[in-house]
């Protein structure tokens, strides 16, 4: 049997040096940016540019043991773009310490080379959508990459992880392709993440204050019940850290550019939308370092805006006849809970309950009050864009899979010349 061809797809994100403005200014940096209907990108984990022992080192260093290692794309992103150009060589320098592995970095050089490629195949229309900041356009640019090399599976981790198992890839990979007796396609997949220890739990503090809001143990129960027999079976969330995508899914449904965070459950609700499923797998797993969190009230934030994103969009798409409805109750227990209709108004009871004894009473009572207001409206203003760019995709990924300008463009040494891409150009396509 023929090995699959792979690509490894890691974001990784930056964010200013401590000696620029310490710890405060970057935190402050963080709140102003950390709403969905913001310019800017909001990331959970950016490193700082002068950390010295940065994950992302880990992790390239946990990529030398995986045995049948193909080609690796790292993907530079940065909180604010004055960033990055200098994220951009800082991880170009710590990628020329790992001459063993076959890693090609995609930057924000590469990133404007592929949009201008884009438009001179009158496909402009799609760059703002690949611009959008977050979590969801960095996946995305992830799977054009696959799709330049012809990738027969796209491999998505986290920068903030490690890898301990020399046979991860194999794992990955087990039953991608095939098919389930009743017929269904094993296209996509995604394991789960764990700590220094191997524990999975999130740490449930919950308390009365939670009683609309029990996040973590919530997360806890479907855990539970993926980790159960069989070990293949339909996920109702997905990791993006350990996610593994063939060819005959990611180059037909795209993850949606306007969800900031959580795009990777989004992805599960995307793929059923369109006649999909992806499986979980209670035999692949990674180990994901334990971070202290220091603004649960900015992270609970983040879960309402993107719960009520996810409500309104799935209830916009029951009105379009070419995609299937998605019940959340299907998903329970996570994240079906949390995208029923009832969502803004628990977010917002949560933020008013953690008044009586939360720390950072201001910042959860605005939260909560962000589910009726601005999240609400983002939600309103954004859920159908989603729809317009999806039914682009395939167009997009067909042309990125045949002009054979767009693999050099986005896999090169970085010192390619792509002052010819400039002016009008018909697609170069490839020789079968």
């Amino acid at each position: 049997m023929t090995t699959p061809q792979t690509l490894t797809i890691i974001p990784t994100f930056w964010t200013k040096p401590d000696s620029d403005g310490s710890r405060r200014t970057r935190e402050r940096t963080r709140r102003d940016t950390g709403s969905s209907s913001g310019g800017e990108a909001f990331y959970t984990h950016p490193t700082p540019l002068d950390e010295e022992n940065p994950p992302l080192l880990r992790m390239l260093e946990s990529l030398r043991r995986v045995r049948d290692l193909g080609r690796i794309a790292i993907l530079v992103y940065a909180a604010n773009s004055s960033l990055e150009v200098r994220a951009d060589e800082r991880v170009r320098e710590l990628v020329r310490d790992f001459e063993d592995l076959d890693i090609f970095v995609v930057g924000p050089s590469e990133r404007g080379s592929l949009y201008r490629r884009l438009e001179q195949l009158d496909m402009g229309f799609l760059v703002p959508a690949l611009k959008q900041p977050g979590y969801g356009s960095a996946r995305n640019l992830g799977l054009i990459a696959a799709a330049a090399m012809n990738a027969d599976v796209a491999v998505m981790l986290d920068d903030n992880e490690v890898i301990e198992n020399a046979n991860f890839l194999e794992t990955a990979l087990y039953g991608m392709g095939e098919t389930f007796e009743d017929g269904t396609p094993l296209l996509g997949k995604t394991g789960y993440c764990v700590d220094e220890r191997g524990r999975w739990e999130c740490e449930v503090t919950e308390d009365f204050t939670d009683i609309f809001w029990p996040r973590a143990s919530t997360f806890n129960d479907a855990m539970r019940r993926m980790l159960k027999a069989p070990r293949l079976q339909q996920a109702r969330m997905a990791c993006g850290g350990i996610m593994a995508l063939h060819h005959d899914l990611y180059t037909r449904v795209a993850f949606d550019p306007w969800i900031r965070r959580g795009e990777d459950t989004d992805y599960v609700i995307n793929a059923r939308m369109h006649g999909y499923s992806i499986f979980s797998d209670d035999e692949w797993s990674i180990v994901k370092p334990t971070r202290a969190v220091s603004e649960h009230a900015l992270l609970f934030k983040q879960d309402a805006e993107r719960f009520v994103y996810k409500h309104r969009k799935i209830e916009f798409t029951k009105s379009q006849v070419d995609l299937r409805q998605v019940d959340p109750k299907a998903l329970n227990p996570f994240p079906g809970t949390f995208i029923d209709s009832g969502i803004g108004w628990r977010a917002f009871a949560t933020g008013c309950l953690k008044l009586i004894k939360s720390k950072d009473r201001i910042g959860y009572f605005n939260a909560g009050r962000t589910a009726l207001t601005s999240a609400a409206k983002y939600a309103a203003e954004n859920c159908a864009n989603y729809c317009t760019f999806q039914r682009a995709w395939a167009q997009l990924m067909a042309v990125v899979g045949e002009d054979v300008t767009f693999e050099p463009l986005l896999f090169d040494d970085g010192d390619g010349d792509r002052a010819a891409l400039t002016g009008q150009f018909r697609a170069i396509t490839r020789t079968h």
